[in-house]
Formats: structure tokens, C-alpha cells, sequence
């Protein structure tokens, strides 16, 4: 028995070597965390959706953990030291805040760990790479199809995201590069609402008490916020449509306002910005013999193109959503949740 024994086990070995030597052996998985923000609002969890749907994530090269910021840079940092000690092999990172970020990545690559920046923007020479849009120019085009609404005269209010992150500067940036060009413009309110629709709720009811019948233009920083308002707009017995009102990201309910006419704005790739991000850090730690496996790099080759070598920065172009596109936005989104 024991010399039968004996013998299944050197076959076995045998078995274990010609697999491994024929190259049929299993490929690495590469533990790769997610530090995002926050996931309250549909943005975020669009950009997760995608991340976790990504083919290297279905296929197990890729085992993703995501790690929910609660829109706290402390938060985030305690993330980044657990991470750092469970020994992921990259992480990609999504920060609240653009400066307090900086410690986070110092962390992850002081212990050689690869970041890609994605969606928000973090100040630091250590990150490897980033994948996002442009704010500033989001900013713009928001204040611009506002301003236009309204004839560029008259009064605006704008609607801010958390105050310190970079989204939230670089649009409020565009916002006022447009702003400042039309003199018949005022500016009556200016505050945060934290990415979020019940804040910006709460803050255009104010508003409205405040300055009655005289706001003609609502500039959101994302398209939750802008939802927000247009609900105190109803609550307050007036109609959104007689408003210049716009938002970004383009999440769903802000696509159905886009139909109703009662909004502009302005789709962030969630897909791209995420699957992108994946595919930059196993580029990161596999090299550039690494192929990408997300779509974003053919659906946007003009503009960002993949290359031979790992770039800086990635910006992933704006889409505004129309009449138009709308509907066929609202299939790839379904498409995109469906489970």
C-alpha cells in the first residue's frame, strides 16, 4: 500500500510539473484594491458596477476589493494602511479630499505599490498614473448651457460639491471662467451640498425663500444636486422647465430629466474611468506587454489612446447628452446594471 501510495504521489508530481512546464498552469491573480469616496450616490456605484464586471475581474486575473471612503479622507487613509498591510499588489484610488489624498499614496508607494488615480484628482508625484475627465471644462460646458437658458443675464446660484476635492474645484473653475465672461450675470449663492440630492434639496428650499422669484439659473456640480433642486423646484409649486438648470455625470434620473426637458448634463464615462483605471494597474504590474482588456480603449482611441508605455494622466472625453442619445444611453446603462 504504502509503495502504491508512494507511487500516485511522484505521478502526481509529474502531472504537476508537465502543467506548469506547458504553461497551462493557472495565472496569477493580482489583489487589487478600490478606495473610493463614498458610495451613496448612483455615480459611484456605477463606477464600481463597472470596475467589477471588467473581463480581468471575470476572467481572475484581477480580484478586486473596493473600499468604501464614507466621503472621509481619514477614512481613506486607515484604508490605504490596511491595505498596505494585507499586502495588495496595486490600488486603484478615488479620493474625497485632493490634498489630504497625498499621504494615502506616499503610503502605498513607500511599500511599492502602484495607484492609478481615477475620476478625482489627488496632489502627488508618487501617483502612477490617472484616468478621469476634464472638470474644468465639464464646469463649463454646465455654466455655458445654463447661462445660454437664460439669455446670459440674470441670476444664478451654483450648487458645489464637497469642498476640497478636486472635482469640486476644477468645476467650480469652469463654472465661473464662463461666468465672469457675461457682466448681466449674478452669482447669488454659492455653496456645497456634498454630491448630494437631499443637501441640495434643503439648500435650494432655502435659497428660494431667500431670493423669491429672482434665481433664474441652478448650475449642479454633478447631476445628483442639480436632481435635488429641480425637487425643491416642484415642492415650491414652480416649473423646472422655466429654469436654466444643468448637472454632470449623467446618472439615470438625470437622463429621464433630459428627456422632460427639465435639465442639462453631461455623461462622465463611469465604465471608462473604472475599467480603465483596472487595466492601467495591471499594466502597472505586469508591464507594457500587457494588452487592455476594457473597450474604452478602442470606443476612444483618437483621445486616449493606449500606446506603448504607462502615461501620466488619462482623460476620458465628455459626452453631452441630447435628445439625440439619450434613449441609447439609457440602453448601454441598463445594460451596464442589469444583473
Amino acid at each position: 500500500m504504502k509503495t502504491k501510495a508512494l507511487g500516485l504521489f511522484v505521478v502526481g508530481l509529474l502531472i504537476i510539473g508537465m502543467v506548469a512546464s506547458s504553461g497551462i498552469a493557472a495565472e496569477k491573480s493580482y489583489k487589487i484594491g478600490a478606495a473610493v469616496y463614498g458610495l451613496k450616490a448612483e455615480y459611484m456605484r456605477l463606477w464600481t458596477t463597472a470596475l467589477e464586471r471588467h473581463p480581468a475581474v471575470v476572467s481572475g486575473l484581477a480580484n478586486i476589493t473596493v473600499f468604501d471612503g464614507n466621503y472621509d479622507a481619514s477614512v481613506q487613509q486607515s484604508q490605504f494602511e490596511t491595505m498596505v498591510t494585507q499586502g495588495f499588489d496595486a490600488i486603484i484610488f478615488v479620493p474625497i479630499d485632493i490634498e489630504a489624498g497625498a499621504a494615502a499614496v506616499e503610503l502605498a508607494a513607500s511599500e511599492g505599490i502602484p495607484v492609478i488615480g481615477s475620476n478625482t484628482r489627488v496632489n502627488s508625484d508618487k501617483l502612477t498614473s490617472y484616468i478621469g475627465s476634464d472638470d474644468v471644462q465639464s464646469g463649463a460646458m454646465e455654466a455655458d448651457a445654463v447661462l445660454k437658458k437664460i439669455g446670459y443675464k440674470g441670476n444664478i446660484v451654483i450648487i458645489e460639491g464637497p469642498i476640497g476635492q478636486s472635482a469640486q474645484i476644477e468645476r467650480r473653475k469652469g463654472n465661473l471662467q464662463v461666468v465672469e465672461q457675461y457682466p448681466d450675470v449674478k452669482v447669488l449663492e454659492m455653496k456645497t451640498a456634498n454630491w448630494s440630492r437631499a443637501e441640495a434639496m434643503a439648500l435650494m428650499e432655502n435659497w428660494l425663500s431667500a431670493h423669491p422669484g429672482k434665481i433664474e439659473g441652478i448650475i449642479g456640480q454633478n447631476d445628483e444636486m442639480a436632481l435635488g433642486a429641480i425637487q425643491a423646484l416642484k415642492a415650491a409649486g414652480l416649473d423646472p422647465k422655466d429654469f436654466g438648470i444643468a448637472g454632470i455625470d449623467g446618472v439615470t434620473d438625470a437622463m429621464l430629466a433630459v428627456k422632460a426637458g427639465e435639465t442639462v448634463s453631461i455623461l462622465q464615462d463611469a465604465k471608462a474611468q473604472a475599467q480603465g483605471a483596472l487595466d492601467l494597474a495591471l499594466r502597472a504590474l505586469i508591464g507594457d506587454d500587457y494588452m487592455p482588456q476594457a473597450d474604452c480603449w478602442t470606443q476612444y482611441a483618437d483621445g486616449m489612446p493606449w500606446g506603448d508605455k504607462l502615461e501620466p494622466i488619462y482623460n476620458v472625453p465628455w459626452t453631452p447628452i441630447t435628445l439625440e442619445n439619450v434613449d441609447a444611453l439609457l440602453e448601454e446603462r441598463e445594460a451596464l446594471t442589469k444583473r
